[in-house]
């Protein structure tokens, strides 16, 4: 399995195993993790499983397609780490990584 860190807007964070092959907006869903609100259930079609991706990761991921950087557009406060978590695989080489959620969904 793979960790990966949630922290709040609040601060507070939780670490969860993540089942390699799904989603890190799956991963938050299926351990209740606050803020991720995921209302399209991962079509890319929407922007209420934004989170922020740690600095330290946001070169291990792919580039976001078009299509995520489309749904950005209606995020609450983007910033460069922003990603949609319906379009990060988990995988081994996630191992640790750490996501923030905004304060508030778009």
């Amino acid at each position: 399995m793979t960790s990966i860190t949630f922290i709040e807007a609040s601060g507070k964070s939780r670490t969860v195993d993540a089942e390699d092959g799904s989603t890190v907006m799956e991963t938050a869903l299926r351990n209740g993790v606050p803020g991720i609100e995921a209302e399209c259930g991962g079509a890319c079609a929407c922007a209420t499983c934004h989170v922020y991706v740690d600095d330290a990761w946001i070169e291990k991921l792919p580039k976001p397609e078009q299509m995520e950087e489309d749904m950005l557009d209606f995020a609450f406060d983007v910033r460069p780490g922003s990603r949609l978590s319906c379009q990060i695989k988990v995988s081994p080489a996630l191992d640790g990584l750490s996501v923030t959620t905004p304060e508030k969904q778009g």
